[in-house]
Protein backbone atom coordinates (compact mmCIF):
# COMPACT_ATOMS: atom_id res chain seq x y z
CA UNK A 1 0.00 0.00 0.00
CA UNK A 2 2.27 2.80 -1.33
CA UNK A 3 -0.34 4.92 -1.26
CA UNK A 4 -1.42 5.33 2.39
CA UNK A 5 -1.22 8.32 4.19
CA UNK A 6 0.74 7.58 7.38
CA UNK A 7 -0.80 10.58 10.38
CA UNK A 8 0.50 11.55 13.85
CA UNK A 9 -0.68 10.11 16.75
CA UNK A 10 -3.31 11.80 18.69
CA UNK A 11 -4.11 10.39 22.12
CA UNK A 12 -6.62 12.91 23.04
CA UNK A 13 -6.84 14.76 26.31
CA UNK A 14 -4.89 13.01 28.71
CA UNK A 15 -5.14 15.83 31.49
CA UNK A 16 -7.19 13.31 34.01
CA UNK A 17 -4.33 10.74 33.76
CA UNK A 18 -1.42 13.46 34.40
CA UNK A 19 0.47 13.19 37.63
CA UNK A 20 -0.29 16.40 39.63
CA UNK A 21 1.29 16.69 43.47
CA UNK A 22 -1.06 16.45 46.21
CA UNK A 23 -4.15 14.94 44.47
CA UNK A 24 -2.85 11.39 46.13
CA UNK A 25 -2.48 9.63 42.97
CA UNK A 26 1.31 9.20 43.17
CA UNK A 27 1.11 7.88 46.71
CA UNK A 28 -1.57 5.52 45.64
CA UNK A 29 0.61 4.18 43.12
CA UNK A 30 3.35 3.71 45.13
CA UNK A 31 1.64 1.99 47.76
CA UNK A 32 0.41 -0.57 45.84
CA UNK A 33 3.80 -0.89 44.15
CA UNK A 34 5.31 -1.28 47.72
CA UNK A 35 2.32 -3.14 49.22
CA UNK A 36 3.24 -5.78 46.04
CA UNK A 37 6.55 -5.97 47.20
CA UNK A 38 5.69 -6.57 50.55
CA UNK A 39 3.09 -8.99 50.25
CA UNK A 40 5.07 -11.23 47.84
CA UNK A 41 8.68 -10.41 50.21
CA UNK A 42 6.90 -11.88 53.36
CA UNK A 43 5.61 -14.88 50.85
CA UNK A 44 9.78 -15.41 50.28
CA UNK A 45 10.47 -15.36 53.83
CA UNK A 46 8.13 -18.31 54.62
CA UNK A 47 8.88 -20.64 51.86
CA UNK A 48 12.26 -19.45 50.12
CA UNK A 49 12.26 -22.91 48.91
CA UNK A 50 9.40 -22.96 46.46
CA UNK A 51 9.74 -19.79 45.72
CA UNK A 52 13.30 -17.99 45.41
CA UNK A 53 15.75 -18.65 42.94
CA UNK A 54 18.35 -20.80 43.48
CA UNK A 55 21.43 -18.57 42.50
CA UNK A 56 19.87 -15.58 44.36
CA UNK A 57 19.70 -17.56 47.29
CA UNK A 58 23.23 -18.13 48.53
CA UNK A 59 23.98 -14.19 47.80
CA UNK A 60 21.21 -12.97 49.87
CA UNK A 61 21.85 -11.29 53.26
CA UNK A 62 18.41 -12.18 55.32
CA UNK A 63 19.19 -9.20 57.99
CA UNK A 64 19.22 -6.41 55.18
CA UNK A 65 16.13 -7.98 53.43
CA UNK A 66 14.31 -7.59 56.25
CA UNK A 67 15.28 -4.33 56.64
CA UNK A 68 14.20 -3.56 53.29
CA UNK A 69 10.81 -5.42 53.58
CA UNK A 70 10.33 -3.23 57.16
CA UNK A 71 10.97 0.13 54.55
CA UNK A 72 9.30 -1.41 52.03
CA UNK A 73 5.85 -2.24 53.97
CA UNK A 74 5.67 1.20 56.22
CA UNK A 75 5.90 2.71 53.15
CA UNK A 76 3.16 1.45 51.64
CA UNK A 77 1.10 1.93 54.99
CA UNK A 78 2.12 5.87 54.83
CA UNK A 79 1.59 6.19 51.17
CA UNK A 80 -1.87 4.17 51.25
CA UNK A 81 -3.00 6.57 53.93
CA UNK A 82 -1.88 10.07 52.45
CA UNK A 83 -3.78 9.17 49.12
CA UNK A 84 -7.02 8.68 51.31
CA UNK A 85 -6.84 11.52 52.59
CA UNK A 86 -5.93 13.45 49.51
CA UNK A 87 -7.47 11.85 46.51
CA UNK A 88 -10.99 12.90 44.98
CA UNK A 89 -12.76 9.62 44.39
CA UNK A 90 -9.86 7.18 42.78
CA UNK A 91 -8.18 5.69 45.66
CA UNK A 92 -8.22 1.99 44.04
CA UNK A 93 -4.56 1.60 44.11
CA UNK A 94 -4.04 3.02 47.48
CA UNK A 95 -6.77 0.54 49.19
CA UNK A 96 -5.09 -2.55 46.96
CA UNK A 97 -1.61 -1.51 48.84
CA UNK A 98 -2.83 -1.00 52.09
CA UNK A 99 -4.77 -4.36 51.75
CA UNK A 100 -1.60 -6.12 50.83
CA UNK A 101 0.71 -4.89 53.21
CA UNK A 102 -1.75 -5.50 56.14
CA UNK A 103 -2.06 -9.20 54.31
CA UNK A 104 2.07 -9.22 54.98
CA UNK A 105 1.58 -8.16 58.87
CA UNK A 106 -1.46 -10.70 59.42
CA UNK A 107 1.54 -13.62 57.69
CA UNK A 108 4.15 -12.59 59.93
CA UNK A 109 5.60 -8.71 58.83
CA UNK A 110 9.07 -8.23 58.63
CA UNK A 111 10.26 -10.02 61.97
CA UNK A 112 9.50 -13.77 60.16
CA UNK A 113 12.44 -15.46 60.34
CA UNK A 114 13.56 -17.72 57.28
CA UNK A 115 12.07 -21.27 55.93
CA UNK A 116 14.34 -23.72 55.48
CA UNK A 117 16.49 -23.50 52.30
CA UNK A 118 17.50 -26.23 49.66
CA UNK A 119 20.23 -24.88 47.45
CA UNK A 120 19.10 -27.22 45.04
CA UNK A 121 15.88 -26.69 43.80
CA UNK A 122 15.03 -24.45 41.19
CA UNK A 123 11.86 -22.16 42.90
CA UNK A 124 9.52 -20.04 40.99
CA UNK A 125 11.08 -17.41 40.83
CA UNK A 126 8.96 -15.26 42.87
CA UNK A 127 12.15 -12.73 44.34
CA UNK A 128 13.62 -12.39 40.84
CA UNK A 129 9.80 -11.01 39.79
CA UNK A 130 10.42 -8.20 42.54
CA UNK A 131 13.78 -7.36 41.43
CA UNK A 132 12.47 -7.56 37.88
CA UNK A 133 9.59 -4.95 38.52
CA UNK A 134 11.88 -2.84 40.66
CA UNK A 135 14.53 -3.09 38.12
CA UNK A 136 11.87 -1.74 34.99
CA UNK A 137 10.65 0.63 36.88
CA UNK A 138 13.13 2.51 37.93
CA UNK A 139 15.27 2.47 34.31
CA UNK A 140 12.27 2.09 32.26
CA UNK A 141 10.33 5.02 33.42
CA UNK A 142 13.62 6.98 33.48
CA UNK A 143 13.90 6.72 29.73
CA UNK A 144 10.32 7.07 28.93
CA UNK A 145 10.69 10.44 30.73
CA UNK A 146 13.59 11.45 29.16
CA UNK A 147 13.50 10.25 25.36
CA UNK A 148 9.41 9.69 25.09
CA UNK A 149 7.79 8.84 21.35
CA UNK A 150 4.17 10.11 22.82
CA UNK A 151 5.35 12.78 25.55
CA UNK A 152 1.59 13.95 26.30
CA UNK A 153 1.60 10.03 27.61
CA UNK A 154 1.58 9.89 31.36
CA UNK A 155 3.58 7.38 33.54
CA UNK A 156 -0.05 6.37 34.84
CA UNK A 157 -1.55 5.92 31.35
CA UNK A 158 -5.06 4.42 31.00
CA UNK A 159 -5.10 0.29 32.22
CA UNK A 160 -1.90 1.15 33.75
CA UNK A 161 -3.20 -1.30 37.02
CA UNK A 162 -4.71 -4.17 34.39
CA UNK A 163 -1.37 -4.38 32.49
CA UNK A 164 0.69 -4.68 36.38
CA UNK A 165 -2.06 -7.48 37.30
CA UNK A 166 -0.88 -8.69 34.14
CA UNK A 167 2.80 -8.55 35.43
CA UNK A 168 2.23 -10.56 38.47
CA UNK A 169 -0.25 -13.06 37.29
CA UNK A 170 2.15 -13.74 34.29
CA UNK A 171 5.42 -13.84 36.26
CA UNK A 172 4.06 -16.32 38.58
CA UNK A 173 3.01 -18.68 36.01
CA UNK A 174 6.41 -18.58 33.79
CA UNK A 175 7.73 -19.55 37.21
CA UNK A 176 5.53 -22.51 37.38
CA UNK A 177 6.46 -23.47 33.94
CA UNK A 178 9.84 -23.29 34.57
CA UNK A 179 9.69 -26.10 37.36
CA UNK A 180 7.12 -28.35 35.53
CA UNK A 181 10.16 -27.78 32.18
CA UNK A 182 12.80 -28.75 34.71
CA UNK A 183 10.60 -32.22 35.30
CA UNK A 184 9.15 -33.01 32.30
CA UNK A 185 11.25 -32.24 29.59
CA UNK A 186 13.72 -34.67 30.25
CA UNK A 187 10.59 -37.39 29.93
CA UNK A 188 9.07 -36.52 26.69
CA UNK A 189 12.22 -34.70 24.37
CA UNK A 190 14.99 -36.78 25.44
CA UNK A 191 14.39 -38.94 22.68
CA UNK A 192 15.40 -35.99 20.19
CA UNK A 193 18.64 -35.31 22.40
CA UNK A 194 21.95 -35.80 20.67
CA UNK A 195 25.26 -35.46 22.75
CA UNK A 196 27.25 -34.71 20.30
CA UNK A 197 25.14 -31.63 18.93
CA UNK A 198 24.73 -30.75 22.60
CA UNK A 199 28.79 -30.65 22.81
CA UNK A 200 29.32 -28.53 19.50
CA UNK A 201 26.88 -25.91 20.82
CA UNK A 202 27.94 -25.79 24.38
CA UNK A 203 31.63 -25.44 22.83
CA UNK A 204 30.58 -22.66 20.89
CA UNK A 205 31.97 -18.95 21.74
CA UNK A 206 29.54 -17.40 24.14
CA UNK A 207 28.11 -14.85 21.60
CA UNK A 208 28.17 -17.87 18.71
CA UNK A 209 25.44 -19.54 21.64
CA UNK A 210 23.26 -16.87 22.62
CA UNK A 211 22.98 -15.54 18.82
CA UNK A 212 22.26 -19.30 18.16
CA UNK A 213 19.75 -19.30 20.90
CA UNK A 214 18.03 -16.60 19.86
CA UNK A 215 17.87 -17.45 16.35
CA UNK A 216 16.40 -20.66 17.15
CA UNK A 217 13.69 -19.97 19.59
CA UNK A 218 12.60 -17.07 17.52
CA UNK A 219 11.80 -19.12 15.04
CA UNK A 220 9.24 -21.10 17.13
CA UNK A 221 8.03 -18.01 18.51
CA UNK A 222 7.82 -16.48 14.82
CA UNK A 223 5.35 -19.11 13.58
CA UNK A 224 3.38 -19.49 16.83
CA UNK A 225 3.12 -15.46 16.49
CA UNK A 226 2.13 -16.07 12.96
CA UNK A 227 -0.43 -18.54 13.53
CA UNK A 228 -2.20 -16.26 16.54
CA UNK A 229 -2.89 -14.26 13.70
CA UNK A 230 -4.17 -16.28 10.99
CA UNK A 231 -5.61 -19.12 12.69
CA UNK A 232 -8.88 -17.76 13.60
CA UNK A 233 -9.44 -20.00 16.53
CA UNK A 234 -6.10 -18.70 17.84
CA UNK A 235 -6.72 -15.02 17.66
CA UNK A 236 -8.85 -14.39 20.79
CA UNK A 237 -6.04 -15.79 23.50
CA UNK A 238 -2.95 -12.61 21.32
CA UNK A 239 -6.22 -10.11 20.65
CA UNK A 240 -5.59 -9.43 24.71
CA UNK A 241 -2.27 -8.85 24.27
CA UNK A 242 -3.09 -6.51 21.08
CA UNK A 243 -5.77 -4.93 23.14
CA UNK A 244 -3.70 -2.35 25.08
CA UNK A 245 -4.23 1.13 23.40
CA UNK A 246 -1.11 2.61 24.81
CA UNK A 247 2.24 0.91 24.83
CA UNK A 248 4.48 1.77 26.82
CA UNK A 249 7.36 -0.73 29.23
CA UNK A 250 4.32 -2.18 31.01
CA UNK A 251 2.28 -2.85 28.16
CA UNK A 252 4.00 -6.07 27.48
CA UNK A 253 3.16 -8.26 30.00
CA UNK A 254 -0.69 -7.83 28.86
CA UNK A 255 -0.70 -11.51 27.71
CA UNK A 256 -3.04 -14.32 28.10
CA UNK A 257 -2.13 -16.76 30.65
CA UNK A 258 -3.02 -19.99 28.05
CA UNK A 259 -0.40 -17.68 25.49
CA UNK A 260 1.78 -17.20 28.12
CA UNK A 261 2.03 -21.34 29.22
CA UNK A 262 1.99 -22.09 25.06
CA UNK A 263 5.07 -19.62 24.27
CA UNK A 264 7.16 -20.72 27.08
CA UNK A 265 6.51 -24.34 26.76
CA UNK A 266 7.41 -24.42 23.49
CA UNK A 267 10.11 -22.24 23.15
CA UNK A 268 11.82 -24.01 26.10
CA UNK A 269 11.57 -27.34 24.03
CA UNK A 270 15.17 -25.74 21.19
CA UNK A 271 16.61 -24.16 24.18
CA UNK A 272 16.52 -27.62 25.84
CA UNK A 273 17.69 -29.72 22.87
CA UNK A 274 20.55 -27.22 21.80
CA UNK A 275 21.92 -27.73 25.62
CA UNK A 276 23.96 -24.55 25.89
CA UNK A 277 26.06 -23.38 28.74
CA UNK A 278 24.56 -22.31 31.57
CA UNK A 279 26.24 -18.85 30.87
CA UNK A 280 24.82 -18.79 27.43
CA UNK A 281 21.32 -19.72 28.89
CA UNK A 282 21.77 -16.83 31.53
CA UNK A 283 22.76 -14.25 28.92
CA UNK A 284 20.15 -15.20 26.84
CA UNK A 285 17.59 -15.22 29.39
CA UNK A 286 18.76 -11.08 30.36
CA UNK A 287 19.19 -9.74 27.08
CA UNK A 288 15.53 -11.22 25.99
CA UNK A 289 13.58 -10.58 29.00
CA UNK A 290 15.30 -6.85 28.88
CA UNK A 291 14.31 -6.57 25.13
CA UNK A 292 10.80 -8.10 25.83
CA UNK A 293 10.25 -4.67 27.74
CA UNK A 294 12.28 -2.43 25.24
CA UNK A 295 10.16 -3.10 22.39
CA UNK A 296 6.84 -1.94 24.29
CA UNK A 297 8.29 0.95 25.84
CA UNK A 298 7.05 4.39 24.72
CA UNK A 299 10.82 5.50 23.44
CA UNK A 300 11.60 7.71 20.48
CA UNK A 301 15.23 6.31 20.11
CA UNK A 302 15.86 5.83 16.48
CA UNK A 303 18.81 2.80 16.89
CA UNK A 304 20.33 3.15 13.16
CA UNK A 305 21.55 0.64 11.43
CA UNK A 306 21.09 -2.18 14.72
CA UNK A 307 16.66 -1.80 13.92
CA UNK A 308 17.69 -4.00 10.85
CA UNK A 309 19.23 -6.47 13.26
CA UNK A 310 17.35 -6.13 16.40
CA UNK A 311 13.63 -5.63 17.07
CA UNK A 312 12.90 -2.49 18.29
CA UNK A 313 10.05 -0.47 19.75
CA UNK A 314 9.42 1.10 16.35
CA UNK A 315 9.62 -2.47 14.50
CA UNK A 316 7.57 -3.67 16.90
CA UNK A 317 4.90 -0.51 17.99
CA UNK A 318 3.86 -1.58 14.29
CA UNK A 319 2.84 -4.91 15.05
CA UNK A 320 0.55 -3.23 17.71
CA UNK A 321 -0.76 -0.92 15.11
CA UNK A 322 -4.59 -0.44 13.74
CA UNK A 323 -3.03 1.08 10.37
CA UNK A 324 -4.21 -0.59 7.50
CA UNK A 325 -0.47 -2.15 6.28
CA UNK A 326 0.76 -3.14 9.38
CA UNK A 327 -1.89 -5.67 10.58
CA UNK A 328 -0.14 -8.85 10.55
CA UNK A 329 3.33 -7.86 9.93
CA UNK A 330 6.35 -7.72 12.03
CA UNK A 331 6.28 -11.01 14.34
CA UNK A 332 9.17 -11.84 14.87
CA UNK A 333 10.44 -11.23 18.32
CA UNK A 334 14.20 -10.66 18.77
CA UNK A 335 15.51 -10.82 14.92
CA UNK A 336 13.60 -8.79 11.90
CA UNK A 337 15.64 -11.06 10.00
CA UNK A 338 13.02 -13.39 9.81
CA UNK A 339 10.20 -10.97 9.03
CA UNK A 340 12.14 -10.55 5.65
CA UNK A 341 12.74 -14.23 4.81
CA UNK A 342 9.03 -15.12 5.17
CA UNK A 343 7.49 -11.57 3.59
CA UNK A 344 5.84 -9.86 7.07
CA UNK A 345 8.06 -7.16 7.16
CA UNK A 346 6.61 -3.64 7.72
CA UNK A 347 9.20 -0.26 8.35
CA UNK A 348 8.17 2.79 6.68
CA UNK A 349 10.30 5.08 7.34
CA UNK A 350 10.75 6.95 9.81
CA UNK A 351 7.23 6.84 10.33
CA UNK A 352 5.18 5.13 13.79
CA UNK A 353 1.62 4.22 14.02
CA UNK A 354 -0.74 6.67 14.72
CA UNK A 355 -3.51 3.89 16.56
CA UNK A 356 -2.88 1.42 18.69
CA UNK A 357 -5.51 -2.14 20.02
CA UNK A 358 -7.83 -4.19 18.37
CA UNK A 359 -10.13 -3.14 15.87
CA UNK A 360 -12.75 -4.74 17.57
CA UNK A 361 -12.70 -3.74 21.17
CA UNK A 362 -12.19 -6.10 24.16
CA UNK A 363 -13.32 -6.32 27.53
CA UNK A 364 -11.21 -3.69 29.71
CA UNK A 365 -10.96 -6.59 33.08
CA UNK A 366 -8.46 -9.28 33.52
CA UNK A 367 -11.27 -11.45 34.46
CA UNK A 368 -13.20 -10.74 31.19
CA UNK A 369 -10.27 -10.23 29.27
CA UNK A 370 -9.01 -14.40 30.28
CA UNK A 371 -12.40 -15.13 29.32
CA UNK A 372 -12.85 -13.52 25.67
CA UNK A 373 -10.90 -16.28 24.13
CA UNK A 374 -13.56 -18.43 24.97
CA UNK A 375 -16.21 -16.70 23.43
CA UNK A 376 -17.73 -17.45 19.95
CA UNK A 377 -16.69 -13.21 19.39
CA UNK A 378 -13.57 -13.76 19.83
CA UNK A 379 -12.75 -15.61 16.67
CA UNK A 380 -11.08 -13.41 14.25
CA UNK A 381 -13.30 -11.87 11.26
CA UNK A 382 -11.39 -8.89 10.20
Amino acid sequence: MSDYEYGERDQGDMSRHELVPGEGRVSGAMSLFWGLMSFFGVLCFHFPEVLTTRELREVYDVDLLRLLLMVAMYTSLGTGIFSFIRSRGRRRSGALGVGLTIAAFLAGGYRIPAGPVDQVGPGMGVDWMLLDLLKSTVIFIFIEKMWPKYPKQPILRPEWQLDLSYFTVNHLLIGMILIAANGFAPQFFSWAVHDSVQSFVSGLWLPAQVLLLMFCADLVQYWLHRAYHEVSWLWGLHAVHHSAEHLDWLAGSRTHIVQTLLDRALIFVPLYLLGPSPEALNTYVVIVAFQAVLIHSNLSWNFGPLKYLLVTPQFHHWHHSKDKPAIDTNYAAHLPLLDFMFGSYHMPGNHWPKEYGTLNRLPRTLLAQLAYPFRRSSRRDD
